[in-house]
């Protein structure tokens, strides 16, 4: 389970992505959608990524994408963004289904 997640609103926030902004802490990510594929140019840091299709589910996990690379999800329509060693710590797993709640 991830307590905060943040949703790009917008293409600006889609194109920015984390660029320029601190790290992601334990249990944050940032959802990109639509979004197949990201790349970590610029980037200072480490990400996990889950790659998902329309309805959430779990297509692809890669762990620990370095700054400098790319990654893509073949059929992804979003891509969750999450701190280095998140996705394990959360045991998300291809097939999951993710599910998204409005925090009150």
């Amino acid at each position: 389970m991830l307590p905060r997640v943040w949703r790009a609103a917008n293409a600006w926030e889609r194109f920015r992505g984390l660029l320029g902004r601190a790290p992601l802490a334990a249990g944050e990510g940032f959802l990109i959608e639509p979004c197949a594929s990201v790349h970590t140019f610029g980037m200072r840091y480490p990400l996990d990524l889950a790659f998902l299709d329309r309805d959430g589910r779990v297509l692809g996990i890669v762990r620990d994408v370095k700054p400098l690379r790319v990654a893509a999800g073949w059929g992804a329509r979003a891509t969750l963004e999450m701190a280095s060693g998140t996705a394990a710590a959360a045991g998300l797993r291809p097939g999951d289904r993710l599910e998204w709640r409005e925090a009150a």
